[in-house]
């Protein structure tokens, strides 16, 4: 019989004092892949995402999306006994993980510097909205703020209305890059002894994300368009209408454009019309060429007109709804849904996107608040005794 293959990172402990998305976006990645990871809450009530909303069975969106496979654990930070607790657990602890307000990490000598002097092997990762230090550093910064901030939004929508990205994406980034920091920093204990801090700020996560549109407006002069589901600078890219739907394409070299002119337009002139020419050419008459497009595309059913994008390889597709996204062919194809448990009842969840040969990432239940408070004090020696008296202190 085949044994299971043991999770990459089995038997590495992270604490984490999280909430919202960021941290807990992080935190999950590393639990899916067999980290323990031990969620820090508030006894009144825990993370405030549990509260976003009550969709999924009775439970928030966001929380079940984040949270699966980690242990709760209530503790009141801002007492003696809930202190000395979380001291005695980051003693026991690979990687700490903190997205608190500005300045409270420091305020209760929760800042990298000092849990490194008290616990030299630990592995501290501060998430935060624009860094630890800087004349930024003590504003509050939510996914929406730091997407108007680093000029996210003012790309973002149709010409006349700037938008927010329909997902928290500076969260997800600034989630993304703590687990490869904490992962990159692991490798680096593991190979050289020395446990490095990560520090990752929501605004320079989507700053990276930025690069493209910073070079383009920093040496062209001018910032890209904001041009809703088109792209500022190639053409045609976009949707279009068909006699039943809506189509999406997108044209990326002249081979393309000339295939789309003569099968799908039918008109080989246009391939060589200096107003279309060129890539460049075509996004400064954007609008004449989507016409000639979707001129074309609207007589034709969706299927007709997929059909002929397929036969000359030109990159299509059709503008899906959340609900076609959850019934998508090469989701099920592939196998990629799991089952996770939550208090409600049993939730679909998607595999992790990285996928590891021979690996089956761990999809154990979502937690309820200070689900596992007794059996993670117990494990740390403190007897029922003791458990009680931190219970009626108001400890935990």
């Amino acid at each position: 019989m085949t044994q299971p293959t043991a999770l990459p990172l089995s038997g590495i402990t992270v604490v984490s004092i999280e909430q919202a998305v960021a941290a807990p976006f992080a935190t999950r990645q590393l639990a899916d892949l067999g980290a323990r990871v031990i969620k820090i809450e508030r006894p009144d009530g825990g993370d405030f995402a549990r509260r976003y909303d009550e969709t999924v069975r009775g439970e928030s969106s966001y929380f079940v999306w984040l949270n699966r496979s980690k242990e709760s654990l209530t503790l009141d930070l801002k007492s003696e006994q809930g202190r000395a607790v979380l001291e005695r657990l980051l003693g026991t602890a690979d990687v700490f993980v903190q997205n608190l307000a500005p300045g409270a990490a420091a305020r209760m000598d929760l800042d990298a510097q000092s849990l490194q002097q008290r616990h030299p092997s630990l592995i501290p990762c501060d998430i935060s909205g624009y860094g630890n230090t800087g004349p930024w550093s003590d504003r509050k910064a939510y996914d929406m703020l730091v997407q108007g901030e680093s000029g996210l939004m003012s790309l973002t929508g149709p010409e006349s209305t700037p938008s927010r990205a329909g997902i928290s994406i500076a969260d997800i980034s600034a989630g993304m890059y703590a687990y490869s920091g904490i992962l990159t920093a692991l490798f680096t204990r593991a190979t050289t002894g020395v446990a490095r801090a990560v520090e990752v700020s929501l605004f320079e996560s989507l700053g990276e994300w930025m690069g493209n549109p910073a070079y383009y407006t920093e040496y062209g002069g001018t910032q890209p368009r904001r041009v809703g589901a088109e792209h500022a600078t190639i053409a045609p890219y976009g949707a279009f209408p068909t006699s039943d739907g809506t189509i999406l394409l997108s044209v990326q070299n002249e081979r393309e454009w000339v295939a789309l002119c003569t099968d799908l337009l039918g008109n080989d002139a246009l391939a060589t019309d200096p107003r279309f020419e060129r890539n460049s050419d075509r996004v400064a008459n954007r609008a004449e060429c989507n016409a000639l497009v979707a001129d074309r595309t609207r007589t034709m059913p969706t299927e007709d007109a997929l059909a002929v994008l397929d036969r000359i390889a030109i990159a299509n597709g059709r503008l899906a709804s959340v609900s076609d996204f959850l019934t998508h062919p090469s989701l099920e194809g592939r196998n990629r849904w799991r089952e996770v448990d939550t208090a409600g009842g049993p939730v679909r969840a998607l595999l992790p996107p990285a996928t590891l040969a021979g690996v089956e990432p761990r999809f154990d239940p979502v937690p309820a608040v200070g689900e596992h408070t007794d059996t993670i004090l117990a494990g740390l020696g403190y007897d029922a005794a003791a458990i009680a008296d931190l219970r009626a202190a108001a400890a935990v």
